[in-house]
């Protein structure tokens, strides 16, 4: 088998490179030649062009035909235009802005999109509301139009090695640089769907493995287990053995927030994996609590720039002292709030027993 991977240097690149490696195949990579990545082995055959370009593309590949096109990087419109009839099956990336209400949380009332997020839901319809959702949708409609049999993954937020929004870097650099608190919004109790590099990369390959019941298919794809917000703070801290003290205000307080939680909201983006996991049997090779660890640890050694591409890419300014000035505020605040003073306390419920809960009746089970 002969495969064309149109991308194949970022995040999960190398992981669906050495996927289509260990199922046999021989793997051409297209990319700009700007970035090699140490995990592409040597017997992988490089083609070094503009995959934005529609000219570029027609003169580097010629009258060249494929077995597998997948097609992770550059205009996927033009590219699959000029793959129909040269490859046996297409595969494309896009992404999870094709949801109404992805980017902008209020076009839904209430606002936010529905938990889980499923492949039905319903898309960006017009410009006004999303351009760049509007774009996304009008793209994966001209794929299909050009390649019916295609299959499309629609990609969330991902995390690992050579990520260029590396969210986890607003919370490893404030460890390495010695901060000892962190704010979130709410508790932290924000759920958002991301995906491990190596996790969204088999769900891709797991559409090579099984193209009959993947041929015309949109799939969601992102990490089986979906962590808090919260959760993501404590596995960082812990796999970098420094304990963060968690100051949770209201979203319209925490502002330092902004960075992770990625939309102006703290509304839940859960995507529903019902569909990749009955049709093709997706589970997550990579645990995200240890793929969560081993990025942290990544990024650690492999510290971005400070005020370079990636921080700018996430507008955190690690602005310490106006943080501390916040949390003195707002601790100050907490503190001048006087005894409510119930004359019952509310309680959890007389279904919940758990910790603080209702009693048993009675000492022994009979």
């Amino acid at each position: 088998m002969q495969s064309l991977v149109i991308g194949g240097t970022g995040p999960t690149g190398h992981f669906i490179v050495n996927g289509l490696r260990e199922r046999g195949h021989r793997v051409t990579i297209l990319h700009r030649g700007q970035h090699e990545v140490a995990e592409i082995p040597d017997d992988v055959e490089h083609i070094h062009t503009d995959p934005w370009s529609e000219d570029a593309l027609h003169e580097a590949l010629g009258a060249r035909t494929f077995d597998v096109c997948i097609a992770s990087y550059g205009r996927l419109r033009r590219i699959a235009a000029r793959m129909r009839g040269r490859c046996g099956q297409f595969v494309s990336v896009g992404g999870v802005p094709a949801y109404r209400g992805f980017m902008n949380p209020t076009l839904l009332q209430p606002a936010g999109l529905p938990v889980p997020t499923a492949e039905d839901s319903p898309l960006v319809a017009k410009e006004a509301e999303d351009s760049k959702g509007w774009r996304i949708v009008r793209t994966e409609e001209a794929v299909f139009a050009e390649q019916p049999d295609a299959t499309h993954f629609r990609y969330p937020y991902l995390y690992g090695p050579y990520q260029l929004v590396p969210r986890e870097w607003c919370i490893v650099r404030r460890i390495l640089d010695g901060r000892r608190r962190i704010i979130l919004p709410d508790g932290g109790l924000t759920l958002h769907s991301f995906g491990y590099a190596g996790n969204v990369a088999h769900a891709v390959l797991l559409a090579v493995d099984h193209p009959e019941a993947a041929a015309g298919q949109i799939y969601n794809c992102a990490d089986a287990e979906v962590l808090s917000l919260r959760q993501v703070v404590e596995v960082v801290a812990g796999a970098l053995d420094q304990p963060l003290e968690i100051v949770s205000m209201p979203w319209a307080l925490a502002l330092p927030a902004r960075p992770l939680v990625m939309q102006p909201l703290p509304t839940h983006r859960v995507l529903d994996l019902s569909k990749i996991r009955t049709q093709l049997g997706y589970r997550d090779p990579f645990p995200p609590r240890e793929a969560l660890a081993k990025t942290a640890h990544w990024l650690a050694a492999n510290r971005p720039a400070a005020g370079g591409v990636e921080e700018t890419v996430l507008q955190d300014p690690f602005d310490y002292p106006a943080e501390d000035r916040l949390i003195e505020a707002w601790q100050s605040a907490l503190g001048a709030i006087a005894d409510p003073r119930f004359e019952q306390e509310p309680g959890y419920g007389l279904a919940y027993s758990g910790p603080g809960g209702r009693e048993r009746s009675s000492e022994g089970f009979d």
